[in-house]
């Protein structure tokens, strides 16, 4: 008989998995990568796990033992790893009546088939996605969404299952003995706080909390918990939505590889920054009524500190790149503290709107938000035939980065979104 499954497919260690990609000399070799300005671990292959390494490591503290580990770094390639998980969503949504795309490297899709056929639509998604992407997935079956994450938990942890997990199809009782082994914090949604209240009323593993009364449950947590128990129960409680709910914001910071202590430099950083947002907002069609830009030096050092915020409402909301950037200038021109050491700053668009809604006619005149038709439009069309850094307003418009640019000491290429970074291949 034909059954309505869940299956959530996620990217085994995705930032790592990426990078393998395209170096095949990373594979079996320990690899982290790093956050913003090669700062900490952020993600780690399983080799680098075995060694001890935890997420949030400082890299400075991994770098004297490095070469005796074999140990590869990387910095943080988002524009490489938001391309590849585009792609990554594009093909398990093949396989879908439906797709939720819940993260980065996770995606819950809706299937329909016997059992059997579920279990061989599993292996055909990660067949496909290896064959088309190059990344390795694992992926869990179950009638909802927190059971398909226990599922999916399951198949990362057994490499007998062949990275898929159909918790419908296991041997009788097999299921619920993991349940009764693994704690309670390893459920989709509970954290740490909510397990050690759990554990206090004497709920220690997801086996006990399925056992609980969800009423109960509701009167001493809340209603989401109370769906979790619901789920692990077979019953669906939480609905799946194809559509991401609009955005509210966009937004583009950065913390700086040298502090930043002119004005100079400072709208230097703006006019980067504004541009860096205003694309996004053009590639999601969007166009802004308010622009709020910060900046701020560190809040451990000596001294009173400076820490400007400044919001400029648009009198027509806009996309234009030459009114964002002058705007973000003029905003913190003003507000800089000569002499400041400023560690990081960022761009804020809000109040956003569909850019091909109707156009409001600026009456004050006041020439904040009057736009430059199709100016935007054409930056885009630059970038997206010759790259992100071939066209740019001012310094953004320079190859040449300047001093205090987001160190990334191990970056690898864009390898998919930079014609001039494309792998060569001799033959």
């Amino acid at each position: 008989m034909s059954q309505d499954r869940i299956a959530l497919v996620d990217v085994n260690n995705f930032y790592v998995s990426c990078e393998r990609v395209f170096d095949p000399l990373l594979e079996g070799r320990p690899v982290v990568v790093l956050s913003n300005n090669d700062g900490c671990v952020v993600a780690r292959s399983a080799e680098a796990k075995a060694l001890g390494i935890a997420t949030g490591t400082p890299w400075f503290q991994l770098q004297a033992q490095a070469r005796a580990w074999g140990l590869m770094a990387r910095s943080s390639n988002y524009e490489l790893y938001g391309d590849m998980s585009a792609r990554v969503m594009e093909v398990v949504g093949r396989f879908g009546t439906w797709q939720e795309v819940y993260s980065i490297d996770e995606s819950f899709v809706g299937l329909t088939g016997t059992p059997e056929q579920l279990g061989k639509t599993g292996e055909d998604i990660r067949a496909a996605v290896d064959l088309h992407v190059g990344v390795p997935v694992c992926v869990g079956i179950a009638a909802t969404k927190t059971l398909a994450k226990f599922a999916n938990r399951i198949a990362k942890q057994n490499p007998g299952l062949g990275g898929v997990c159909d918790l419908g199809a296991m041997p009788a009782g097999h299921a619920d003995a993991i349940q009764h082994r693994v704690p309670v914090s390893g459920l989709w949604g509970v954290g740490g706080r909510t397990a050690a209240r759990l554990k206090l009323m004497g709920i220690e593993t997801i086996a006990e909390l399925r056992a609980a009364d969800p009423a109960l449950i509701r009167k001493k947590f809340s209603v989401v918990l109370q769906r979790t128990v619901m789920e692990l129960n077979g019953t669906e409680c939480i609905p799946h939505t194809e559509e991401r709910a609009d955005k509210q914001q966009i937004m583009f910071s950065r913390s700086f590889s040298a502090p930043v202590t002119t004005v100079g430099a400072m709208e230097e950083v703006m006019a980067v920054y504004a541009q860096k947002a205003a694309a996004r907002m053009h590639d999601d069609g969007l166009r802004a009524s308010a622009m709020t830009v910060t900046a701020g030096t560190s809040r451990f050092a000596g001294g009173e500190g400076s820490f400007p915020a400044v919001t400029v409402r648009f009198p027509v909301p806009t996309q234009d790149p030459i009114v964002l950037v002058r705007a973000a200038v003029a905003a913190m021109r003003g507000s800089t503290v000569p002499g400041a050491a400023y560690l990081r700053a960022g761009v804020m668009f809000s109040g956003l709107e569909p850019a091909d809604g109707p156009e409001m006619l600026d009456v004050f005149g006041s020439g904040t938000g009057a736009s430059q038709p199709g100016v935007g439009g054409v930056l885009g069309e630059v970038r997206g035939r010759f790259g992100s850094q071939a066209i740019g307003i001012g310094l953004g418009g320079l190859a040449a980065q300047p001093g205090w640019t987001m160190k990334r000491e191990h970056s690898s290429p864009r390898y998919t979104t930079e014609w001039a970074e494309l792998p060569i291949v001799k033959a």
